[in-house]
């Protein structure tokens, strides 16, 4: 019996999306709701990203007073993860392409 080796293939470049850059990370945004108390808030910063009670505590206080707050950014998949951990924690969270705005201001130019 004679056993033959398959010769390489050629191999295709995956297609890449190239707007995804380490220059420009997702952010991911809490938003304001009626539900949820302050302490609630400030409790489940602490519990998923591990901040502080005067960070979380800044960051509730964002929340409520702005409207939204930037609570953490990375590669897509990360910002992914982060939005679904905090809709498990009954959370308003979206993710969005980071802008350069550090206070997480859409992109939409509404002012």
């Amino acid at each position: 019996m004679t056993l033959v080796a398959a010769a390489p293939s050629t191999v295709v470049r995956p297609e890449v999306d190239e707007s995804t850059s380490l220059d420009n990370p997702w952010i991911v945004l809490v938003w304001n709701d009626p539900i949820n108390l302050m302490s609630y808030v400030t409790f489940v910063f602490q519990k998923l990203f591990g901040y502080s009670l005067e960070k979380a505590t800044a960051l509730m206080l964002d929340v409520h007073e702005k409207g939204k707050a930037v609570v953490s950014s990375g590669s897509r998949e990360k910002a992914e993860m982060d939005v679904y951990r905090l809709h498990e924690h009954g959370l308003w969270a979206t993710m969005q392409k980071d802008g350069g705005q550090k206070d997480g201001g859409q992109k939409d130019g509404g002012d």
